[in-house]
């Protein structure tokens, strides 16, 4: 089985052909194609490249299904005695990628 772990986003993925994942929001449209440079590491069966930072030549083929808004999260801020009450909704945007391709 082969897999590779990308960064995107300031974040790690350990992905395969055919996976779909969720990472921050890229900015491009749906049906759009992404290629994903910062490679980290790759594993084919018992063979696996790591790189320092990245592995060279390596890049990984995605395709856009979907952007959106992740579920609200509610940040509330209080300090007792003060009166002091603060309540603030966020939703953080993300794509919905498609694994295509590893390219070793």
């Amino acid at each position: 089985m082969m897999y590779a772990v990308i960064e995107t986003g300031g974040k790690q993925y350990k992905v395969s052909e055919g996976d779909v994942i969720f990472v921050e929001k890229l900015g491009l449209e749906e049906g759009a194609k992404h290629t994903f440079d910062k490679v980290v590491a790759i594993v084919n069966g018992g063979d696996s490249k790591v790189g320092t930072p990245v592995v060279e030549g390596a890049s990984v083929e995605a395709e856009v299904v979907a952007n959106g808004k992740a579920k609200k999260i509610i940040v509330y801020k209080y300090k007792p005695k003060k009166g002091y009450h603060k309540k603030q909704g966020h939703r953080q945007a993300f794509t919905k990628v498609k694994i295509a391709k590893i390219n070793a």
